[in-house]
């Protein structure tokens, strides 16, 4: 992305025909073509039956993932042989514990609401009846897409933060627990529990299952915007959930996670946060136009909208940690005193 006013026809012609190498992308994700590639070198041919699509599309497919150097492609005997980069086994294939390729049908899930934009704006209306996450397909693509992006950042975090002397940890709205996990793995005197809706409980124990630590951390099940939130913590982590919301319930979230927590517990809230003019940085700017087209009242909230709201709960020594994370992800601090 440009940081100039210079635009030329070709920068914005590029901008505005971007969606199509996001669609390759999405349609070689969605097709398990780097799956199903692995570690062979494989003909459009022998692709195509493994689909049991057309010799047409895949070619085209193949050739085009070839241009944008997701797939190698050489001539061996006038045939031609596709196989997979190093990147791409690792990031795009389901046999990688690596994969991304949850987040990326999330963003594939999300291109037909981002078609109607404009529809939204007028309107000040979410394009869909159901939110973000609205089918089972969806809800696997949403949940372990947080997954994705939360094991890139959350060992660092883990390392940044130090949760040595807390015993108890509260993952509110924490999806699959990634945040809860690795805050456990770096602190064994450390217990959490993840409080989101029904709909997350098969995949948040799986995946805390998976890391050996079911004994550590609990789920619990519940909706903490209607219901009060059970039980008391050192430390609460607030992910990624204010931006879904608007002031209201934000409020509502942020009194009722202070009144979870112990003497001098520390609240940590991690999100997009724009700075205080709200016109910048470009991502939390743009990722608030997805919550306008895909939640009733969701935004980016900046800095000083967030600590207002924690002053308002009765928080202090408010502060911004110095991490800065993935597309402009930051966190706020601050402590409780009951």
């Amino acid at each position: 992305m440009k940081n100039t006013n210079h635009w030329s026809a070709k920068d914005l012609l590029q901008i505005s025909g971007s969606y199509w190498q996001a669609c390759t992308l999405h349609a070689g994700v969605k097709l398990n073509v780097f799956t199903l590639l692995g570690n062979d070198k494989i003909t459009a041919e022998e692709l195509a039956k493994k689909l049991d699509c057309g010799i047409r599309g895949i070619t085209v497919l193949l050739n085009a993932l070839a241009a944008m150097k997701l797939i190698t492609k050489k001539h061996i005997k006038a045939t031609s042989i596709f196989a997979n980069t190093t990147a791409s086994k690792s990031l795009l294939s389901k046999d990688s514990q690596h994969y991304i390729g949850y987040m990326i049908m999330h963003h594939h899930h999300l291109v037909n609401p981002w078609s109607q934009l404009d529809q939204s704006i007028k309107t000040g209306k979410l394009i869909r009846d159901q939110k973000i996450v609205n089918t089972n397909k969806e809800r696997e693509s949403f949940l372990m897409g947080m997954f994705n992006t939360a094991m890139n950042t959350a060992p660092q975090l883990a390392e940044e933060i130090d949760l040595s002397e807390n015993r108890s940890l509260l993952d509110l709205g924490g999806g699959p627990g990634t945040y809860a996990i690795h805050f456990c793995l770096k602190n064994p005197s450390l217990k959490a529990t993840v409080y989101d809706l029904p709909t997350t409980k098969p995949y948040a124990e799986k995946t805390i299952a998976s890391f050996g630590l079911s004994d550590r951390i609990n789920f619990i099940s519940n909706n903490y915007l209607e219901n009060n939130i059970s039980g008391s913590y050192d430390v609460a982590w607030l992910s990624h959930i204010l931006h879904g919301q608007g002031p209201e319930n934000c409020q509502v979230i942020i009194d009722k996670t202070v009144s979870s927590l112990s003497d001098r517990g520390l609240l940590l809230i991690h999100d997009f946060i724009l700075n205080d003019t709200l016109d910048g940085p470009i991502y939390p700017a743009i990722f608030s136009l997805n919550m306008l087209i895909n939640t009733e009242y969701g935004r980016s909230y900046s800095e000083e909208q967030i600590k207002n709201m924690l002053i308002r709960a009765g928080v202090s020594n408010i502060q911004r940690l110095s991490y800065q994370g993935y597309n402009n992800a930051s966190i706020i601090a601050g402590r409780v005193t009951t």
